[in-house]
């Protein structure tokens, strides 16, 4: 809003010293993170006393590991401040007529509320059990239906892929190889750092492949050229089903003090460089990745995104005085997904969320397994000690602490070599 009230002033001649730093995207994405910090690192606080009033705490599903117990009765609902941290330093700071903010927005608020929905269930099931007289007890049952669950990552998957496929507003811009450019109206003539090159719109959906020479892929080449026409149906499923991996992985990442939060952060500000460098032609053309206008004002999104989980992060750390609820991972890794997939590198994900992946991969693995073995011995065997893979290492021995530090190492190891395929072909 101050960015389109400056626009505004700008039109009526009305000029106030510093307001063009707004015309600067840098400027608004320093200022995004930094508002987004406060708006967690403040109000965080204030709304662990609030919860705490309400006693609205996290119950504790009896799994047997170490400092569990210590965990009960921490507040949760934590999503509530990362929502409201990603949203207003978004709204103030972005050109809100731009589709691919309008798009993060509407993501942030659909899984937002699913999150909100999920912990309200759970609480109200405490509540009531407790005027009972009972025991509560948490289960994998508690709070929203999983099914409710998927419908919502269907939905926003829907939303993604129908907006970037259909949205007149989303194209890019691809290099000319024709003969004669010049005769063609519709090619672009841009210098790019002294020499003239030659671009042309398109809206075919394409995406980036890592370690590959001609590293774009055109998803209509999956279909026969007779079903060409119904490329969106597959785009569409390709969106869904990434956002619910994602999403799903984030969610089984979330279950020591800032694991999941911290990791996001660094996948955050990966995503942060690929949207700018993807906005910006001369980037663009150095790392020779596709050119996408007015993806770098998504950076301020970003920017916002990565403060509020560092924020967070301040009280969500080891011993964690707030917990983000289950579903809070559900939005982030919704987010996240997203994102990977307007900046055309959702191929790039199961190397940047490596560890999302892993953490996947080990409830697969070990669930599968046990009932593999179960069928054919009689008695289920167990890959690790306990999944997800981080709960394995802290049933081994490691301190939480130990292994959320090394998980975030390692994402940043990810992130790094995600950037470096960009060259690497």
């Amino acid at each position: 809003m101050l960015y389109h009230l400056y626009k505004w002033l700008e039109q009526e001649g009305i000029h106030i010293p510093g307001m063009r730093l707004f015309d600067f995207i840098t400027f608004r994405v320093l200022v995004g993170v930094m508002l987004s910090l406060f708006i967690t690192a403040f109000y965080g606080k204030k709304l662990i006393k609030f919860l705490q009033k309400k006693q609205i705490g996290e119950s504790i599903r009896e799994e047997g590991l170490a400092g569990q117990e210590s965990k009960r009765g921490t507040p949760t609902m934590g999503v509530i401040i990362i929502v409201f941290a990603i949203i207003i330093p978004t709204l103030l700071l972005a050109n809100l007529t731009n589709v691919y903010v309008q798009v993060m927005l509407l993501s942030t608020v659909w899984m937002g509320a699913i999150g909100f929905i999920d912990d309200y269930l759970k609480l109200r099931g405490k509540k009531i059990a407790q005027q009972k007289g009972e025991v509560y007890k948490k289960t994998g049952n508690d709070g929203l239906a999983g099914r409710f669950k998927i419908l919502g990552q269907v939905g926003l998957g829907i939303l993604v892929g129908a907006t970037l496929y259909f949205n007149s507003d989303v194209k890019i811009w691809r290099e000319y190889v024709g003969k004669n450019p010049k005769a063609d109206s519709t090619v672009f003539e841009k210098n790019i750092n002294g020499k003239v090159k030659y671009f042309v719109e398109s809206k075919t959906p394409v995406t980036t492949i890592p370690f590959v020479k001609n590293h774009e892929f055109n998803y209509s080449k999956l279909l026969p050229a007779s079903w060409r026409d119904y490329t969106w149906v597959l785009y569409i499923v390709i969106v869904i089903f990434i956002i619910t991996a994602v999403s799903n992985g984030a969610n089984l990442t979330d279950g020591l003090d800032g694991l999941a939060t911290g990791t996001s952060a660094i996948i955050g500000s990966l995503l942060g460089i690929l949207a700018y460098a993807s906005g910006n032609l001369v980037f663009a053309d150095y790392l020779n990745i596709m050119y996408i206008p007015g993806l770098e004002e998504l950076s301020i999104f970003i920017a916002a995104l990565i403060g509020a989980c560092i924020g967070f992060l301040w009280y969500n750390s080891y011993p964690a005085q707030i917990f983000m609820g289950d579903t809070g991972s559900l939005m982030l890794g919704g987010v996240i997904a997203s994102l990977a997939i307007i900046v055309h590198k959702e191929l790039l994900v199961p190397i940047f969320c490596g560890v999302f992946f892993v953490e996947v991969l080990s409830v697969m693995m070990q669930v599968g397994y046990f009932k593999y073995t179960r069928k054919k011995y009689g008695v289920g065997r167990r890959v690790f000690l306990k999944a997800p893979l981080h709960h394995h290492f802290q049933v081994k021995g490691m301190h939480e602490v130990k292994i959320v530090t090394r998980f975030w190492i390692v994402t940043v190891l990810l992130v790094v070599l995600s950037i470096v395929t960009l060259k690497m072909r």
